[in-house]
């Protein structure tokens, strides 16, 4: 599951984009160059450095399932990708680049890694060796940066293909050596050298069995998630959204690859609450909404959909206070898998500022990115928490983004 550093990258260009929309405003009143708003948000953003890594802390009773990788600031403090062995001790650095790690994925087959840094996609063995260029955006385009970034690489569960975004969405083959664009971003020139996105696709995850890719739509007021067939090009959309944030990677998918779950805590443009979507027709069904018309406002976070059936995720029901609601205090639960039924809380703590939240595979714990306070978006502390409630939280280390799990 991403972190909320997507989404809100997303929203700030869409502002961006609304504020200078050309159907709205005076052509005198427009900026020279949107994107240039866009790129030095993105600059304010992801130029916050998050602090070195140091060895974890040995507290954690047992072993991890698998190892756990992640973003962090190496000593020289650029974000590269680091792995967490099984022990929960032992730390290993995989990548060395002069420019940060912008994002990664991790391949279930062997562990070799794709990752995106200075416009180009690379690949490398698991122990970070071998590491050979597949793909390069060139030069950015400086007046329609984000149009022309290279986004989200994504390895197929086989390990033989890398999805990624650039001007659509995108396969690389690693038998051959190439890529193939199977949809092009549809665009229009509003003029004055502004490129206003009509809808754009990228990359978020794969069912376990490889038979479906979830999508994100990105449109000029808002995205959505669509389910593309790697097996025949079909393109199933989402239907009966209700207002629902359903997109950029924030979500579960089941191991059958059946259902995707979704959850938002905050709403103002969107509504909160959770969704569950058929992922073979697109159809949404909302098991709850929190919103300006719903009193109490039931919201949710970070929903995972386990194995057994049983649903967890991070919940509250609160009055409505009439305004948007953003990072209410969370607690975290069990329920039926319609998120309703035998609804549990789990443990007494409460969660303001999670920015992301990595399921063990049988839902038994979930690491949590804690934000150092309720302006940051991005990464956090790595802590543990176990869903039996019996067992004390764990802290494992200081800083983390981009949690994933490997094989």
């Amino acid at each position: 599951m991403k972190n909320k550093r997507t989404i809100a990258l997303f929203a700030l260009l869409l502002l961006a984009l609304a504020c200078a929309n050309p159907l709205t405003q005076p052509a005198a009143e427009q900026p020279d160059n949107v994107e240039t708003m866009v790129a030095a948000t993105l600059s304010a953003l992801t130029s916050v450095p998050a602090p070195s890594t140091p060895a974890p802390v040995d507290a954690t009773p047992g072993v991890l399932p698998r190892s756990m990788y992640y973003l962090a600031n190496d000593a020289a403090q650029i974000m590269q990708v680091f792995r967490l062995e099984r022990d929960s001790k032992t730390l290993t650095q995989l990548t060395f680049e002069p420019s940060s790690v912008e994002d990664y994925d991790v391949s279930q087959t062997d562990g070799s890694i794709v990752f995106l840094t200075n416009h180009q996609l690379f690949l490398a063995n698991a122990d970070g060796s071998n590491r050979r260029m597949i793909f390069d955006a060139g030069p950015q385009d400086e007046i329609n940066q984000f149009m022309t970034r290279i986004t989200s690489p994504v390895f197929s569960p086989n390990g033989q293909t890398v999805a990624f975004g650039y001007k659509g969405l995108n396969f690389y083959s690693i038998a051959s050596g190439q890529s193939n664009r199977v949809l092009e971003n549809i665009i229009h020139d509003a003029g004055s050298g502004l490129i206003v996105p009509e809808e754009l696709y990228w990359p978020e995850m794969y069912s376990a069995d490889g038979s479906k890719l979830i999508i994100t739509l990105g449109y000029y007021e808002g995205a959505s998630t669509a389910i593309y067939f790697p097996n025949g090009g079909a393109l199933v959309r989402l239907n009966n959204e209700q207002r629902g944030i359903i997109c950029c990677g924030d979500y579960s998918v089941s191991s059958d690859g059946a259902s995707l779950y979704a959850a938002s805590p905050t709403y103002g443009m969107f509504s909160a609450g959770l969704w569950r979507v058929d992922t073979n027709t697109g159809a949404v069904t909302t098991a709850f909404l929190g919103d300006f018309d719903s009193n109490p406002a039931e919201v949710a976070d970070n929903p995972f959909i386990a194995p057994d059936g049983q649903l967890y995720y991070f919940y509250t029901s609160i009055p409505n206070p009439s305004d948007m609601v953003n990072r209410p205090a969370l607690q975290l639960v069990r329920s039926a898998a319609d998120g309703v039924t035998g609804r549990t809380v789990l443990r007494p703590e409460t969660f303001t500022s999670v920015n992301e939240a990595l399921w063990a595979p049988d839902g038994s714990f979930v690491i949590v990115a804690n934000a150092q306070n309720e302006q940051i978006y991005f990464g956090g502390a790595a802590q543990l928490f176990y869903t039996d409630g019996q067992k004390a939280m764990i802290s494992m280390l200081p800083f983390v983004q981009s949690m994933k799990w490997g094989p």
